[in-house]
């Protein structure tokens, strides 16, 4: 949603860094009230996160070592998606990557920015079913483990603060209240 009263108008705009999953610029900006400021701007491809539901009801998440925050996080599975590669053709990807599971029913549930503030990030969050279980193939980079968690192990996982992951909150949050308010 533009508003033009509240846009800032590009002048400028320099990469200082292009990595392989992300970039950053620099961009210089006039702000509505006439004077300039600086933007820094973490582009990025985009990404998928899926909550995963087993016949049961319960849900199928990840641990991974997040060497940014040094420690282990509890998350549901999720990757970024390759140059011009569909949303669910990613997420089936990541789903089998990363817990050996392949599901049957797929259902978008929304799209979210994570951090607007200072990235162009998006992550298309969706719900799979009718898994069927096999083996996790992991990128060479990626060390995961596969936890199974009921609902209710979920939300006192986020109350206690292990689960903190953003993406994962919300997706779970929107599963939640689409599968009837688990």
């Amino acid at each position: 949603m533009s508003d033009p009263v509240m846009e800032e108008i590009p002048l400028e705009s320099r990469r200082v860094y292009e990595g392989r999953i992300l970039n950053l610029r620099v961009d210089t900006v006039r702000l509505p009230s006439g004077g300039t400021a600086l933007r820094e701007i973490v582009e990025h491809r985009g990404a998928v996160a899926i909550v995963p539901i087993l016949a049961d009801g319960r849900v199928v998440l990840v641990r991974q070592f997040r060497y940014a925050i040094g420690q282990v996080s509890l998350e549901i599975p999720a990757g970024t998606l390759e140059p011009g590669e569909e949303p669910l053709a990613c997420a089936r990807r990541e789903l089998e990557e990363e817990t050996g599971y392949q599901a049957i029913r797929w259902e978008r549930l929304g799209t979210i920015w994570p951090t607007p503030g200072y990235s162009t990030e998006e992550i298309i969050l969706f719900i799979a079913r009718d898994l069927t279980p096999g083996p996790a193939r992991p990128e060479f980079d990626e060390a995961l483990s596969v936890t199974i968690m009921s609902w209710s192990e979920i939300w006192e996982a986020i109350e206690e603060g292990r689960l903190r992951d953003a993406k994962s909150m919300v997706a779970l949050t929107w599963a939640a209240r689409r599968l009837g308010g688990q």
